[in-house]
């Protein structure tokens, strides 16, 4: 008999999977609390590279389609000084495909194909270890069993606790996200700015940054040093009073870089938290965990990435392995744990330079990871 599966969380890694089993002709239970796939907006754009991202959408069948959707222009990436002064203006080749970018949604859309989301069923607890198996607890008070229950349900995971005590601690770094619509028409001069990717500018401890999304859409976001409380006397529902706040806290910088935050709409206050480097845990029986909910890292393009990976490899695990289930799955959080205490090392100590006294940290960042 088949195992009863279910990945709780239908982002990037809990849909990797799903779509993986999928593929192998696996049953699986895709759980998530959102009640809908557009019920909120999906995100900026991601970088999907070529031995982590890419290499799950290969395993999940779909790098054709990801080819046709995905834009290596977007690779792009210009960094400017607070006095506007270009530092580095880098455009990727056209055969350049080490890590091109696609719109969150869009790719959400090529997970999603023919799977069955359970939407609107927030799960609450996992207790594992039961008669029946592992029992997923949810919001309206109903419980279903499974022999394995994946949680990829993000930062503040609820599966989470089945496996691990830890909960994300604050970096120290905030970021306050805006954005512009229609930007080639009614904003051409910062379009202009911004090219066919993203600028990046840097000052003492915070750095402004525009990322090009598809059809005339940018992200902006202003990351800075600050206490997590560092809002509470402002009302981030307020857009005038944020945009204020955060024009002063930008005083000084060149003109058309601050017309990035004087065009934005609303403003949405994302502080950003971590799990431990090593995070790791005594394996349970019937219970593991994926993406952010298992590694949460800086998010400086790797943890999509390496949610999707994770995902695409667990999946195939199950779906073509000989031995025990539970045994894959202790396998795969062994690759797992490995791989993400790399990349949370990278991340953590890139934020500590991005985000620095000294500008000159991040311009030497980029020219570390930037072909030439």
């Amino acid at each position: 008999m088949r195992q009863r599966i279910a990945v709780v969380g239908a982002g990037p890694g809990g849909l990797a999977f799903a779509r993986v089993l999928h593929r192998h002709g696996h049953p699986v239970t895709v759980l998530e609390r959102d009640p809908g796939p557009d019920a909120r907006p999906p995100g900026g754009t991601l970088d999907l590279h070529e031995g982590l991202g890419q290499l799950a959408l290969d395993k999940a069948g779909l790098r054709a389609e990801f080819r046709a959707s995905s834009r290596p222009e977007g690779q792009a990436m210009r960094i400017l000084a607070p006095d506007g002064t270009v530092l580095r203006d880098w455009r990727p080749r056209p055969d350049e495909r080490a890590h091109p970018e696609i719109d969150r949604g869009r790719l959400r859309d090529l997970l999603l194909g023919p799977l069955d989301v359970q939407w609107g069923r927030g799960v609450t607890r996992v207790t594992p270890g039961t008669p029946d198996g592992a029992v997923v607890h949810f919001e309206d008070g109903r419980q279903e069993a499974f022999d394995l229950v994946v949680g990829a349900d993000g930062a503040w995971s609820r599966v989470r606790p089945a496996v691990s005590p830890v909960t994300p601690h604050y970096t120290g770094v905030t970021s306050v996200e805006t954005s512009l619509d229609d930007v080639d028409t009614r904003h051409p001069d910062l379009a202009a700015l911004i090219g066919d990717g993203s600028v990046a500018v840097y000052g003492a401890n915070r750095s402004l940054v525009a990322q090009r999304n598809s059809g005339g859409h940018v992200k902006v976001y202003a990351k800075f040093r600050a206490p997590l409380d560092w809002h509470a006397d402002l009302d981030m529902a307020d857009a005038e009073a944020v945009r204020s706040a955060l024009l002063a806290l930008f005083d000084g910088w060149a003109a058309p870089v601050l017309d990035l935050l004087r065009h934005g709409a609303a403003f949405v206050h994302r502080p950003f938290h971590v799990l431990p480097v090593s995070h790791t845990w005594t394996h349970v029986p019937g219970v593991t965990l994926l993406g952010d909910a298992a590694h949460l890292m800086p998010p400086l393009g790797a943890g999509a990435n390496l949610a999707m990976l994770d995902g695409a490899e667990l999946a195939e695990s199950l779906a073509t392995g000989t031995g025990e289930p539970d045994e894959a799955v202790r396998a795969f959080e062994e690759r797992m744990w490995a791989r993400a205490g790399k990349w949370a090392k990278i991340t953590t100590a890139g934020l500590e330079r991005l985000v620095s006294p000294d500008p000159a940290e991040a311009l030497a960042v980029f020219d570390q990871v930037q072909p030439a």
